[in-house]
C-alpha cells in the first residue's frame, strides 16, 4: 500500500489571542444602548446623602399663673394706693406754713407753766406741720449719711417683701434648705431691725435726727402765742396722732 505523509494545516485560530477573539465578536445593538443609558443615568444622578428625621418640637406648656403670682403686684399696688391716700389725708390737715412761721406771734413765755400750756395748744393745732418738720429732719440726716439710708431701705424692702406685701395664701418661705413659718419670719425681721437700729450707727443717727426735730418743735411750741388759734375742733381729730394714723393707714392695720 502507498503511505501518505501527514499534511500540516495552519491553524489560524491558535494564532489569535482570546482578547482579540472577544473584541472581534459583534455585540447586540440593544445591549449597547442599555449600557449607554445606565452609564448616563449613573453620571447624572446626584449622590445619595444620609437623611435624618427630626422629631417635631413639642410646645412647652404655658405656666398657669397662681394666686400667689398675681397677689404680689396687686398687693404692691394696693399698698402704694393706701400710702398715697394716707399721705394726702394726713397733709390735708396741715395748717398754712405762713401761719406757722409768723414771727409776730412769737414771744418769750413768762413761766414754765405758760410754756407748757403753749406747747400743748400748739401741738394740737400744728400737729401735722410738726410731724412734717420731724420727718424733714430725719430725711436730711439720712441723705447726709448714704450708708444708713441704704441699710434702712434694705430693711424696709425686707419688711415689705416678706411680711407686709406677702399674701396670706403664699407658701412658707424656703431658704438654706429649710422652710420658715410666718412667726419665724416675723421674728427674724424684728431681730434684724433691732440689730440695725440699736447695734449700728443707724440707730444713733435716727435718734439724733428725731431729737433735733423734737427740739425744734418744742421750742416753736413754747414761744408761739396761741391766742389767735382756733382750737374748737372735734375731740377725735385733736386726739389723733397723724404719724401713727399715717402708718396704720398705709399698712392696712397690719403693723
Amino acid at each position: 500500500m502507498r503511505s501518505f505523509a501527514p499534511i500540516s494545516l495552519p491553524v489560524v485560530a491558535s494564532q489569535c489571542q482570546p482578547s482579540q477573539i472577544r473584541q472581534s465578536r459583534p455585540q447586540p445593538a440593544g445591549r449597547e444602548i442599555a449600557t449607554t443609558t445606565e452609564s448616563t443615568m449613573a453620571a447624572a444622578a446626584p449622590p445619595l446623602l444620609p437623611t435624618t428625621v427630626v422629631p417635631a418640637a413639642t410646645p412647652s406648656p404655658t405656666p398657669i399663673p397662681t394666686s400667689a403670682d398675681d397677689a404680689n403686684p396687686a398687693a404692691a399696688r394696693a399698698f402704694l394706693s393706701r400710702l398715697l391716700e394716707s399721705a394726702k389725708r394726713a397733709l390735708s390737715g396741715a395748717r398754712p406754713w405762713s401761719e406757722l412761721a409768723d414771727r409776730s406771734a412769737l414771744s418769750r413765755p413768762d413761766t414754765v407753766a405758760d410754756a407748757t400750756s403753749r406747747l400743748r395748744k400748739n401741738l394740737a393745732y400744728f400737729r401735722v406741720n410738726y410731724a412734717a418738720v420731724v420727718a424733714l429732719s430725719l430725711a436730711a440726716a439720712l441723705l447726709a449719711h448714704p450708708f444708713s439710708l441704704a441699710a434702712l431701705l434694705a430693711l424696709l424692702a425686707a419688711w415689705c417683701l416678706l411680711y407686709i406685701l406677702r399674701p396670706a395664701d403664699a407658701p412658707p418661705l424656703a431658704a438654706f434648705g429649710r422652710t420658715f413659718s410666718d412667726r419665724e419670719v416675723l421674728g427674724g425681721l424684728i431681730a434684724s431691725s433691732a440689730f440695725v437700729v440699736f447695734l449700728t450707727s443707724v440707730g444713733s443717727l435716727i435718734f439724733s435726727a428725731l431729737a433735733l426735730g423734737a427740739a425744734v418743735v418744742c421750742a416753736h411750741g413754747a414761744f408761739r402765742v396761741p391766742e389767735d388759734l382756733f382750737l374748737d375742733e372735734p375731740a377725735d381729730q385733736a386726739a389723733g396722732n397723724p404719724l401713727l394714723n399715717f402708718i396704720a393707714g398705709a399698712t392696712g392695720g397690719r403693723v
